[in-house]
């Protein structure tokens, strides 16, 4: 059995563990590979072994490995940063878009999926705990973001999405996960056409435990299935 293959059956393992610590349904749990600097071939790798939804940070890779057929079979999520010029890029492509940061970008998806005659999902990124280094929507704006995403005709809510900080033990991002359940609890009472409150994707590789144990049912892990990355 190859590293990914081991790394994958220990991830899995853990999530069906972590729900059922909870007293909830694993398979309502959504794993979704952070496979940043990873090539279409260990993304295979990674299908192959269990993984069903790949997440990309960069537009530019994304578009290559799809290229190369590295998602066939599998669904597409964008996780990373999103630049309005490069909108038109990821809609349609991703079929999440997890970063949906400001009320510009969003119309800027709205107005992309509008002119490919489609509707495209997102989750409102939240800036749970206020960092200056991460975009986000303020926890106390989400209502009103609701209201006004409520006009677009092309985008669809599905839910909300953070990163807390960086932190050595994953019990310290307790508070900012159970921030950020109650405000999807809070918010799935909107009844709006184009919002549905189904994710709530929070928890990486260090803290995607914790995370489900408040929670989450969408966790983004990366060096946990394809080892530390590479960054020279």
């Amino acid at each position: 059995m190859s590293e990914i293959s081991e790394n994958t059956a220990s991830v899995l393992a853990r999530v069906t563990a972590a729900a059922l610590a909870a007293g909830r349904d694993p398979a309502g749990i959504t794993v979704v590979a952070a496979s940043k600097m990873n090539d279409a071939g260990r993304v295979r790798e990674a299908f192959a072994s269990g993984i069903g939804v790949f997440g990309e940070n960069r537009v530019q890779e994304m578009l290559e490995k799809n290229r190369l057929g590295a998602y066939d079979g599998a669904r597409l999520h964008f996780i990373g940063r999103l630049q309005r010029n490069k909108v038109r890029q990821v809609v349609g492509t991703a079929e999440l878009i997890h970063s949906a940061e400001s009320l510009p970008l969003i119309a800027e998806i709205d107005r992309c999926a509008g002119k490919a005659s489609l509707i495209q999902d997102i989750l409102l990124e939240v800036n749970i705990a206020g960092e200056e280094s991460k975009g986000g929507f303020d926890p106390g704006d989400v209502s009103s973001v609701l209201d006004a995403v409520s006009a677009f005709g092309n985008v669809r809510v599905r839910g909300l999405m953070a990163i807390p900080p960086i932190c050595s033990d994953p019990l310290d991002n307790v508070p900012f996960f159970e921030s950020m359940t109650k405000l999807f609890v809070d918010n799935s009472i909107k009844k709006y056409d184009n919002v549905s409150m189904d994710f709530l994707s929070m928890g990486m590789s260090g803290d995607f435990e914790a995370a489900i144990a408040c929670g989450a049912n969408m966790v983004r892990i990366g060096s946990a299935i394809f080892g530390p990355r590479n960054y020279n």
